[in-house]
């Protein structure tokens, strides 16, 4: 029973699911997935099933729909096979993401967990109700100050709430950008090709604050390597690309939308304690903890942890290696001699309290051990606070103007 009440709690995947339910009542597993993807409802799905009434599954308006996912990439070439040629280029916007559903005089936002956050954003509500479509449209809710995209930290005094006051609607206000739409005016455009999606939505002349995505065209790796080079240089962390062909799928992780992210820089670190891993490497010790030198105090300062790049050879020879090398054994962590330098890989560099550094790296992964250098030759503490500042500068995203 609780598998079949929408969220799938506790972690069984839909695909699993689904293939139950078509072998259960006999149905194709095709419908049984188009039906689930337009409901959102395993629960509703397996009814239809039961009824051999899947195809009557209804695109709704009002019910939050799963959102399309990207794949994360680092390789424009690979990524531009995958596209087929001609790639549509986007910001990865620093925002949040916000579905809209407008009908008649009804306007409901829903966030990327499909709960509802209307009331947060009255300004886009207003704008929506004068919209003369009925419409579901995808995008990112910013803030957007003095013609700017704003930095996520000032959204974030919009999230939550149940009122917003005139004070923070003028202190932050926001936008939607749209960058697909889904459904107009009883139309399903989930099966139209992106091209057809995006000329719609230019097409729907949207009022302030609604903006659009801004799109560049890539046709080759070089292309592609170029644009992200310039969005890096307007401190962006990376690019959503897209291949202008593709349909929209719910709530699937597919090849049609890709994310572009390469790491931000590496850090030469020192592994100051290392922990047991989870699930197959529950044996091993596999979670690193890696610190930088801080000259000032003349000490090793944490910085991060990593628990990914290395192959499970190097783990298990690594476990050995710390074991004989432990200070002290706390069960599960052990503190270690600072002799193994690390060089890690990340996507952005923040402040944070969680390590006694004072910063946290993004996204960190181990690129290789290095066995050619000491302690002596690890990154400092000055050095990261500069690449800090270097890359918490003025971000600049792009987006264009919904009116035609």
């Amino acid at each position: 029973g609780k598998i079949l009440t929408g969220d799938l709690r506790i972690g069984l995947r839909a695909g699993l699911v689904e293939e139950g339910i078509a072998k259960a009542f006999g149905a194709p597993l095709a419908d049984v997935s188009w039906a689930g993807m337009l409901t959102g409802d395993l629960g509703e799905v397996a009814l239809l099933a039961r009824r051999g009434d899947l195809r009557s599954a209804r695109l709704r308006l009002m019910h939050p729909l799963q959102f399309m996912l990207a794949s994360p990439e680092e390789d424009a070439t690979a990524i531009m096979r995958r596209v087929g040629g001609e790639a549509w280029v986007e910001d990865k916007y620093d925002g949040i993401r916000g579905q809209l559903h407008k009908e008649g005089e009804r306007v409901v936002l829903y966030s990327r967990d499909l709960n509802e956050v209307t009331a947060a954003f009255p300004e886009v509500v207003t704008a929506a109700c004068v919209v003369p479509h009925d419409v579901l449209l995808d995008g990112e809710l910013l803030a957007f100050k003095g013609g700017v995209v704003r930095p996520f930290f000032e959204l974030q005094h919009r999230l939550g709430r149940k009122v917003v006051s005139a004070q923070l609607l003028a202190d932050v206000p926001v936008i939607f950008v749209a960058f697909d739409v889904l459904y107009l005016d009883g139309r399903n455009l989930l099966e139209e090709p992106l091209r057809e999606r995006r000329r719609l939505l230019d097409e729907l002349d949207l009022p302030s604050p609604f903006m659009l995505a801004y799109l560049i065209q890539a046709n080759t790796p070089e292309e592609l390597d170029r644009i992200f080079d310039a969005a890096r240089a307007r401190n962006n962390e990376g690019l959503m690309v897209k291949d202008p062909a593709s349909k929209y799928t719910p709530g699937r992780r597919g090849l049609g939308w890709l994310k572009l992210k390469k790491a931000l820089a590496t850090l030469d670190v020192v592994v100051t304690g290392v922990e047991i891993g989870h699930g197959k490497r529950k044996n091993v010790l596999s979670d690193y903890t890696f610190a930088v030198y801080d000259e000032q105090s003349d000490r090793l300062v944490n910085i991060g942890k990593a628990y990914s790049g290395l192959t499970d050879v190097e783990i298990a020879q690594m476990t050995d290696y710390f074991k004989s090398i432990t200070l002290k054994d706390y069960g599960r962590f052990r503190l270690v001699q600072p002799e193994v330098v690390l060089e890690v890989a990340f996507d952005a560099i923040m402040e944070s309290g969680r390590h006694n550094s004072g910063y946290a790296l993004r996204f960190p992964r181990i690129k290789q051990i290095r066995r050619d250098k000491t302690i002596r030759d690890i990154d400092t503490l000055a050095n990261v606070a500069k690449m800090h500042r270097a890359f918490t500068g003025e971000r600049v995203q792009l987006v264009e103007s919904a009116q035609g």
